[in-house]
C-alpha cells in the first residue's frame, strides 16, 4: 500500500519517455478517472469473464489482451453479457486494453453505467505489463526525503550527509568541476525498489539542480556546467559522512571493519570523514569511489595489508628485526 494516493488520471499523466512510455489513452468511463490505484500489481480477468469469480482480484488493473478481446467478441455474438457485468459489480481501478483493441459495444456500456475507466495503449501485452509493473513498483516503492547531497562519482551513486554548515554543497560543487555529477543538493527522496536498491532524485525536481553555497546565494548547475553535469537519479550505493574534526575520537585508520548505516531497511556501506583545514575532502571521497568499486571487483587493500602485515610477523624476517639474528635459535 502506498500512503499516497494514487489514481488512474496520475497514471495517464505520468511523464514517461521512451522505454518506459505507457502509450495509455481514456476511451471510456472517464468520471471514474478519479479512481484510486492502491494495488501494484496486475491481473488477466479470463476466469472472470468465464464466470468465475471466487478469487477474482478485483483490487487489481485489469488488462485485456488479444485472448480477453476474442472472448469478450464471443460473448456479445452469443448475447451473453451476465458476467460483465457480474465483474463490474466489483469495483475495479480501471481497464487495459494492449494491442490498440477495443472492447465491445455491450462491454463499453457496462463500462461506462459503472463509471470504471476504460484505457487503451498500442503496446503487446507483454510489454505492456513489464513496463506498468515496473512503474507501479517504483509508485509505490517506500520512500523517505532526507538531508543531504547526492552526487555520481566514478559511476557510483555517493550520498554526503552532515550537520548543517559542515561542508556538504561545497564539497559537491569541487566533485563536480572534477567532472562528476549532481543529482540533487539538499533534500533527496529515497526510493526502495525491489526490497534492495536505493534509488535517489531531488525532492523537488524543478530545484533538484540547484546549490546552496553560502556566501553566494543560489546556482544552477546545469546553466553553468552544462547538461553533463547532472543526472535526474541514481542507486545509492555509499554514504559519506562529514563531521567536525574531534581530536578525542579515534578515527578508522586502516578500513578493516566496514561500517554501515541503514536506510529504508536497506544496509548501505559508510564512511565518516572527519573535516578540518587542510583535509581536501573531495580527493577523499573520489578515492573512497574508486576503492568500493575495487571492493565490489573483490579486492580489499585493507585486508590484503592486514594479511601481509601478519605473514611479515611470521617470517624469520620480523624475528631478526625485533630480536637480532644472533637470538634466533
Amino acid at each position: 500500500m502506498s500512503e499516497k494516493r494514487f489514481t488512474v488520471l496520475d497514471l495517464i499523466d505520468i511523464d514517461l519517455k521512451e522505454h518506459n512510455s505507457l502509450n495509455l489513452k481514456c476511451i471510456g468511463g472517464r468520471k471514474g478517472l478519479v479512481r484510486e490505484i492502491s494495488i501494484p500489481d496486475i491481473n488477466r480477468p479470463g476466469l472472470a469473464l468465464s464466470g468465475f469469480f471466487d478469487a477474482f482480484a478485483h483490487q487489481r488493473i485489469q488488462i485485456f489482451g488479444r485472448g480477453e478481446v476474442a472472448y469478450l467478441r464471443k460473448l456479445e455474438e452469443d448475447k451473453s453479457s451476465d458476467t460483465i457485468r457480474q465483474m463490474f459489480a466489483h469495483t475495479i481501478p480501471c481497464c487495459i486494453f494492449t494491442y490498440g483493441l477495443f472492447p465491445g459495444e455491450t462491454f463499453a456500456e457496462i463500462a461506462e453505467n459503472a463509471q470504471c475507466p476504460v484505457l487503451q495503449t498500442n503496446l503487446t501485452t507483454t510489454e505492456f505489463s513489464a513496463r506498468i509493473m515496473r512503474i507501479l513498483a517504483e509508485i509505490f516503492a517506500p520512500q523517505e526525503n532526507i538531508h543531504g547531497v547526492l552526487v555520481e562519482v566514478y559511476g557510483l551513486g555517493i550520498l554526503i550527509r552532515g550537520e548543517s554548515g559542515v561542508g556538504k554543497s561545497e564539497t559537491a560543487l569541487e566533485l563536480i568541476m572534477h567532472g562528476h555529477r549532481l543529482v540533487a543538493d539538499d533534500v533527496v527522496n529515497i526510493h526502495c525498489v525491489n526490497g534492495n536498491v536505493l534509488m535517489g532524485t531531488g525532492a523537488n525536481r524543478i530545484i533538484a539542480h540547484h546549490m546552496e553555497i553560502r556566501g553566494m546565494g543560489i546556482i544552477n548547475v546545469t546553466h553553468l556546467f552544462g547538461v553533463g553535469a547532472i543526472r535526474d537519479r541514481k542507486e545509492i550505493q555509499l554514504v559519506v559522512k562529514l563531521e567536525e574534526w574531534d581530536s578525542k575520537k579515534n578515527y578508522d585508520r586502516i578500513g578493516i571493519e566496514e561500517q554501515y548505516t541503514e536506510l529504508l531497511g536497506v544496509k548501505v556501506p559508510m564512511l565518516e570523514i572527519p573535516v578540518k583545514p587542510g583535509r581536501n575532502i573531495p580527493i577523499i571521497i573520489e578515492t573512497a569511489a574508486m576503492n568500493e568499486r575495487l571492493k565490489s571487483m573483490g579486492y580489499n587493500a585493507a585486508r590484503e595489508f592486514n594479511q601481509n602485515i601478519l605473514r611479515w610477523i611470521e617470517s624469520d624476517t620480523s624475528k631478526s628485526v625485533y630480536f637480532g639474528s644472533e637470538n634466533i635459535i
